[in-house]
């Protein structure tokens, strides 16, 4: 066994195997797989491993279309069988909500040229006969749909690896992960020590203690899962072709071809969790007793759909393990608290994932950045507050409603709340919906009553018109909106500029109460954040950005070493924040304070030290609104005493509460990006019009790749549609849009219904089109005439921002 590697991957199951593949693949053939039992062990052997291209994330799509291509690429090369079935995949809609997610998914494939359409009931009875298709409103065709043999692929990947020079270690449990001090490790075996630059967590079920040996706690949780196998069915056995597998998400089970016979699965609502605190270490390839009772009603609804399941024998079940994180998304990418530490844990469709997951992983490591932005998997999404509790509230939920629809603006309610402010309890007194950001409770909307929750869909809600009335109120007077989610950090000493500089690509403020906008350059040259910096006094800075992106930033801090002398401190949970903004927002706030708010004495981007109602807070002269404002932050003890002020001296000019709902809707109105949207590594400076932000006459984090990209033409640029043709809904983000001939010209990033200016508007990323141009913007998976703006259509000069 080798002594030194580049990278170390810890567990032998389908992900582990495909991690070592792709590392190989880029370069690092010097790594080494640990494996404490035999490849496949732990939940890799006993998956469905059934395999699917589309999901309604487009990274996520992109990435198990790389998967799916990936299997037959992988045969070829290896000599291995990966067991690839592809029949197709039927998918139905029973409800109107599932025909708008299947229109979604199809008008994306269309989009980016992948392999999913409509098909008629006669075409499907042709496809499977054997399904009884009434009560389906829509059917859609994958035809590169299937499923895989899971040790085939594991071994392809394997195999891959070991050929072009990778290291593969059985009966090889890990016993130890040691941090040395310039970063790299030692892994200890009963083989002995292996000194790598990287260790890999792809530990499956047993990802929590690997994850202990570092010193980490990772959000994970097992459970139980069911499928059974039945005997021959002789209509099948008739057959001279393979049936499709059939997507029945509403019914809440999934079914394929397995054999002569059908596979049936089910997410049942009476779930079971297993290894609540630690899995065995001995636990391989053992199954659980059977218990199908547990899953009978949703056998039911497969034996309506198909009836030849409920006359059929039933030749084995399947009851094994599998790990799930909180969102049932994977835990992937470094960890925020240590280097040289890769997470890739609590995978649930790894035979769908498992080659772009493994690419992803790969450059990562090796390039510092994956070509595409993955913060929905990123391990940074999740901070300390996920605790055991949270987790196995979430995991209950995410598992019995697997099938459920995620709608846009959806807010799950398990495990909360977690973390609230000081005002949370009048807020919800107020009438206050809550969602959740990293944790906090926040409000989203302003019922007008106490209790009343979202309702969920992809047509307008109940929150349309309440959320409309708060928009109105701040462009007509002002708004109090509850801004304490964002990140705020404050760095202080002789050498805080310096090191200011040296992150962020546009120069620091130099005079005290200036604050500057400014990029965060990720390591491809893209968009890696955007924040606003004040100048505090000498030798003190405070800088405000996303707080749901805090953990993932904290990366590109530890990039750049601090001077001596020089500190920095995340004060996000310590301060809370309003926004009072609107054209009489400096009457309101004249009122509680002694302080000149005239635009001569504060203007825009300036900040100060002064005192409303009595409480001290950090004044800025910006608003994410668009309109004239100040951000005022305060220490999270004064939250309630400045609220209050702030809402009752609201009374006097018809302001109030405000939630962020409607703040979306007011930033679009102007056009601005948001992180994670509009604004991703992902995307080009020049795309998005931060270029002019960045300066080059200054080393800053990341400057060589700017400059390799900086003279690139844009490859599309965000823009802004106005959807003329409304109907019920409004975009919300991902959907395709096209030209009116049918031309594929970009996408939605973020989509809302722009109160202020009365239109129904679309922010997101077109190539090649002019201001002007009409467009079709795929709203529930079919065309809504809109054009393409020149500006945005609120105070598109900035005027009422500077006033």
């Amino acid at each position: 066994m080798r002594t030194h590697a580049q990278a170390v991957v810890i567990g032998g199951g389908v992900i582990g195997c495909s991690i070592l593949y792709h590392l190989a693949k880029l370069g690092w053939t010097d790594s080494v797989l640990l494996e404490r039992d035999e490849l496949t062990s732990g939940s890799t052997w006993h998956a469905a491993a059934n395999i699917h291209g589309l999901h309604d994330s487009t990274n996520i799509s992109r990435i198990q279309h790389y998967t799916m291509n990936l299997y037959n690429e992988l045969e070829a090369e290896t000599g291995q069988s990966c067991g690839v079935f592809q029949p197709g995949s039927l998918y139905l809609a029973q409800t109107e909500a599932r025909e708008h997610q299947l229109r979604l998914q199809a008008t994306k494939a269309k989009f980016y040229k992948m392999n999913f359409h409509e098909v008629s009931r006669d075409e499907a009875e042709r496809l499977h006969p054997l399904v009884d298709f009434d009560g389906i409103r829509c059917i859609m065709y994958e035809p590169d749909g299937g499923n895989v043999d899971p040790s085939g692929v594991t071994n392809a990947y394997a195999s891959g690896a070991r050929q072009m020079g990778a290291e593969i270690e059985r009966f090889c449990p890990v016993t130890a992960t040691e941090q040395q001090p310039d970063g790299t490790w030692i892994v200890r075996t009963p083989k002995g020590d292996i000194h790598a630059q990287w260790v890999v967590n792809a530990a499956g079920l047993w990802g929590r203690e690997v994850a202990a040996l570092a010193g980490i706690k990772l959000p994970l949780i097992p459970t139980e899962h069911q499928y059974f196998v039945t005997e021959t069915i002789p209509e099948i056995a008739a057959m001279d072709r393979r049936l499709p597998s059939v997507a029945d998400r509403d019914g809440e089970y999934y079914l394929r071809q397995e054999g002569k016979g059908l596979l049936v699965g089910a997410y049942e609502k009476n779930m079971k969790f297993w290894a609540e605190d630690g899995t065995p270490q001995g636990f391989g390839h053992e199954l659980f007793a059977d218990d199908l009772e547990r899953i009978e009603d949703n056998m039911m609804r497969a034996i309506d759909r198909v009836p030849v399941v409920g006359t059929a024998g039933i030749k084995r079940v399947i009851n094994g393990p599998m790990i799930w994180s909180p969102d049932s998304n994977v835990l992937y990418g470094p960890h925020p608290d240590l280097r040289n530490y890769f997470c890739c844990n609590g995978i649930i469709p790894g035979f769908s994932q498992s080659g772009g997951m493994g690419l992803m992983a790969a450059q990562w490591i090796i390039e510092g950045e994956s070509q595409y932005d993955m913060f929905a998997w990123d391990v940074a999404r999740f901070g300390k507050w996920a605790d055991e509790a949270f987790t196995k509230a979430r995991v209950r939920d995410q598992y019995a409603n697997r099938f459920k629809i995620h709608f846009p603006n959806e807010e799950r309610d398990a495990g909360r709340p977690v973390r609230v402010r000081p005002a949370h309890d009048l807020q919800k007194s107020m009438g206050a919906v809550m969602g959740l950001n990293y944790g906090w409770e926040h409000p989203l909307w302003f019922a007008d009553a106490v209790g009343v929750t979202d309702t969920n869909g992809f047509t307008r809600q109940n929150w349309f018109e309440p959320v409309g009335a708060e928009a109105r109120m701040l462009r007509d007077t002002a708004g109090i909106i509850d801004i304490s989610n964002f990140a705020k950090y404050f760095v202080k000493g002789a050498g805080a500029a310096d090191w200011l500089n040296a992150v962020f690509a546009n120069n620091m403020p130099t005079v005290i109460g200036r604050s500057c906008l400014t990029p965060l350059i990720g390591v491809r040259g893209g968009i890696a954040g955007d924040f606003t910096v004040t100048k505090l006094a000498d030798d003190e800075f405070m800088f405000i950005g996303g707080g749901m992106s805090e953990r993932y930033h904290s990366r590109f801090w530890k990039m750049v070493p601090l001077p001596e002398g020089t500190t920095f401190e995340s004060r996000t949970d310590a301060m809370c924040g309003f926004n009072v903004a609107g054209p009489k927002s400096r009457e309101l706030l004249a009122r509680l304070t002694n302080a000149n708010l005239s635009t001569a004495a504060f203007p825009f981007m300036r900040s100060q030290r002064i005192e409303i109602a009595g409480v001290p807070v950090v004044a800025l002269r910006v608003s994410f609104t668009g309109d004239l404002g100040w951000e005022l932050h305060c220490d999270e003890a004064d939250q309630l005493q400045l609220y209050t002020a702030l809402l009752e001296a609201g009374k006097a000019v018809g302001a109030g509460p405000v939630g962020s709902r409607a703040l979306m809707s007011l930033r679009v109105e102007k056009g601005y990006g948001s992180w994670s949207r509009e604004y991703s590594p992902e995307y080009w400076p020049q795309e998005v019009a931060l270029d002019r932000l960045i300066k080059l006459d200054k080393d800053f984090l990341n400057k060589g790749a700017y400059l390799q990209i900086k003279d690139n033409a844009p490859r599309e640029v965000l823009s802004l549609v106005h959807v003329t043709e409304v109907t019920t809904a409004d975009a919300t983000g991902g959907e395709p849009i096209f030209l009116t001939d049918g031309t594929p010209v970009g996408r939605v990033t973020s989509g809302t219904y722009g109160y202020g200016v009365e239109m129904s508007l679309a922010l997101g990323y077109l190539k090649g089109v002019a201001a002007g141009t009409e467009v079709d913007v795929m709203i529930l998976g079919k065309p809504h005439r809109g054009v393409v703006l020149a500006e945005p259509p609120f105070d598109p000069k900035g005027e009422k921002l500077r006033a």
